[in-house]
């Protein structure tokens, strides 16, 4: 599929993931309609902080996935649908497991069921390498078995499996994105990349963090929001779950080594109770294998391996480090 002057939503436009992509769809010639979430002070996230090109092209609708309503009128006239919002954090999942069913699971029935009834050409519905849960075997492929590790990994499961019903019951044209570990400017302090950086950012030497031995597949924003793209131009991707990921194993603990290397900090790390997970609920490992999207997307990382990796953590901490983006981050509380 062609995107150039399609009508397209993006849900969870005014997040991390959703900001990046809708700048990219933005500069491809979508015409593009943010769905954020209401608020009061009418802060489109981090829209906000966008260019003024970008700002000025898109169509902003202020609502809450979790309102039916709400979502197919955001929804009318278009073409295509990136379904990116959600609550995300794991650890406030173990908290207030109930809004993750609500937003996760009841959010995506209504963009799903919406979607039917209006007919869009194509609905891109986000899911998560948590799904997974600690590997069985690796490289992880689309056809590992789900462990539910977590509230949140439940609810993405159920989320997901929803997306697939809709298909296969309804025709529904969905494509399921399955990214591992994204990273980058913007991203929430809540995860660990941006959390090791604000703290060495803000003069630490002693370096909280909880397990440092699990490994994950970290992906440069930039190589995500271009898996978003290629699977909606994809109509191989129809009914299909999709890996994104850089095919790149590492430590939570060398991480936290190659983000104070490219800072030129020397840092102690020490471990945290309050940010470890319950013991079965840690997700060990994660490493995926990319090789679906390279054989269906032609897709394939930019920052990839470790060179890749040392890149991407370089820009990011570049951005963060930046006193009006710094200033935005509290490094000193832990942020479940």
């Amino acid at each position: 599929m062609d995107l150039t002057n399609k009508k397209v939503l993006v849900t969870g436009a005014d997040g991390f993931i959703g900001s990046h992509l809708t700048e990219a769809l933005v500069r491809l010639g979508c015409d593009v309609r943010a769905f954020v979430y209401y608020n009061s002070f009418n802060s489109w996230g981090w829209l906000d902080h966008s260019e003024d090109e970008v700002r000025e092209a898109l169509e902003v609708f202020a609502g809450d996935v979790r309102d039916p309503h709400g979502v197919k009128a955001a929804m009318r006239g278009c073409d295509v649908v990136f379904h990116l919002a959600a609550l995300i954090a794991i650890p406030y999942s173990y908290h207030s497991p109930d809004t993750y069913v609500d937003t996760n699971v009841k959010g995506t029935l209504n963009v799903l069921q919406a979607a039917r009834e209006t007919g869009v050409q194509k609905v891109v519905h986000t899911s998560t390498s948590e799904v997974y849960g600690t590997a069985r075997y690796v490289p992880i492929d689309e056809g590992h078995p789900l462990q539910a590790q977590s509230p949140y990994s439940a609810s993405k499961i159920g989320a997901d499996q929803m997306a697939l019903s809709y298909h296969r019951s309804f025709g529904t044209p969905v494509s399921i994105v399955r990214p591992f570990n994204t990273y980058g400017p913007r991203q929430s302090a809540r995860a660990v990349i941006p959390t090791i950086i604000t703290q060495i950012a803000g003069g630490a030497k002693a370096i909280k963090l909880g397990a440092t031995s699990p490994t994950r597949d970290f992906n440069f924003v930039s190589d995500t929001v271009g898996g978003f793209v290629a699977v909606a131009r994809s109509d191989a991707s129809v009914g299909e779950v999709i890996n994104i990921g850089s095919d790149f194993e590492v430590s939570i603990g060398e991480t936290a080594g190659i983000i104070a290397g490219v800072m030129g900090r020397e840092i102690e790390v020490v471990c945290d109770e309050e940010r470890l997970r319950p013991d079965a609920s840690e997700v060990e490992r994660l490493w995926a294998s990319n090789e679906k999207a390279r054989r269906i997307l032609d897709w394939t990382p930019e920052y990839a391996g470790r060179d890749g990796f040392r890149r991407g953590i370089g820009q990011t901490a570049e951005w963060f480090t930046e006193a009006d983006n710094l200033k935005m981050y509290k490094a000193e509380v832990y942020n479940i």
